[in-house]
């Protein structure tokens, strides 16, 4: 496994996959009360009394992630692919998140390639996989590399190839307000970080659909 992504793995998952103290649904919706109070709102108005019950059900959707494993879903991968060792690539998978920082959404498209070794995985098993890492608090940064680590460590392939276009609403709705700014991360694995003509493959293919 590459020690870049090992060590980013180590580093960032484990806080996001460690069990945690939860509160009660009750706990949750006293909390929104209270934070409705705090805008200068009143919780007990018509429009706002169930807000709360309807912010605890939103929140189990939203984060939906941390109730699953991404091991599970890469654990099942076909052999039988008549020798295919090529370049795998799915683009344009698209995901909604929240920054860890403000809860605030940050949405885009996540493109994912891969050189297989020993087998495939089902296609929308990839896109899956992004909506696991997704469906917490997040940067984008940290998901990025979460994703790379998980195809390194389940298919044990020649490369893997990770990128991320999104746009952040903590900068387009609050502090500097710069609505359309996109921001671009990428991981790179084993071919795809040794030889900068995979890179160039990877990018090509990504922006042109085609070699």
């Amino acid at each position: 496994m590459d020690d870049v992504v090992k060590s980013l793995s180590q580093r960032l998952s484990p806080a996001a996959d460690k069990p945690v103290d939860r509160p009660t649904r009750e706990e949750a919706e006293a909390a929104v009360r209270t934070l409705i109070r705090w805008t200068g709102d009143d919780p007990e108005r018509e429009g706002l009394r169930e807000t709360p019950k309807r912010v605890a059900k939103a929140f189990k959707e939203l984060y939906a992630g941390y109730k699953d494993d991404p091991h599970e879903i890469l654990n099942k991968i076909f052999k039988e692919v008549e020798g295919y060792d090529d370049l795998v690539l799915v683009r344009d998978i698209p995901f909604y998140s929240h920054c860890e920082h403000h809860m605030v959404p940050f949405h885009g498209v996540t493109h994912i390639a891969y050189y297989p070794t020993k087998g495939v995985v089902g296609l929308s098993k990839l896109a899956r996989l992004v909506e696991i890492y997704a469906r917490r608090l997040q940067t984008q940064e940290t998901m990025t590399a979460q994703i790379a680590s998980a195809l390194e460590e389940a298919l044990e392939p020649r490369g893997v190839a990770v990128m991320i276009e999104a746009e952040h609403m903590c900068m387009s709705m609050r502090g500097v307000q710069k609505a359309g700014a996109v921001t671009l991360t990428s991981q790179f694995t084993g071919v795809f970080k040794k030889d900068p003509a995979e890179q160039a493959r990877f990018m090509t293919m990504v922006r042109h659909g085609k070699a």
